[in-house]
């Protein structure tokens, strides 16, 4: 896919939130039937094995949802979704991370997350 301008990537983030809200729900809900399901976890009134099974198939299609836009998941916890950009000819990658109420952020393709810096 191509690349994003500032505003195509934040009107993909709107459209993604219901998305990443439910991500965010069933990463949580996958985690406490996984910690149920291992030797001596505690029980869960989220289900057993099946639950599981379901949570984990769900977050596979959630994520397949988020890629197939364009955007890069770089992280799932936190989420960390990245929109490949271009900002006056630098490779960059619009940045927003979980918590984030808006995208805000940028880093060059060869800096990674530890070069995030707000847009201008």
């Amino acid at each position: 896919m191509g690349l994003f301008t500032v505003e195509e990537a934040r009107a993909e983030l709107d459209r993604l939130r219901p998305v990443l809200d439910e991500l965010v729900a069933v990463r949580a809900d996958a985690a406490e039937l996984g910690a149920a399901l291992a030797p001596g976890g505690p029980p869960t009134p989220l289900g057993g094995l099946p639950e599981w099974k379901a949570a984990t198939a769900r977050l596979d299609e959630l994520m397949t949802a988020v890629q197939q836009t364009g955007a890069e998941l770089k992280g799932l916890a936190p989420l960390l979704v990245d929109f490949p950009a271009d900002l006056d000819g630098v490779p960059v990658l619009l940045c927003w991370l979980e918590g984030d109420p808006a995208l805000a952020w940028y880093h060059r393709t060869d800096l990674g997350f530890a070069g995030r810096r707000p847009l201008p």
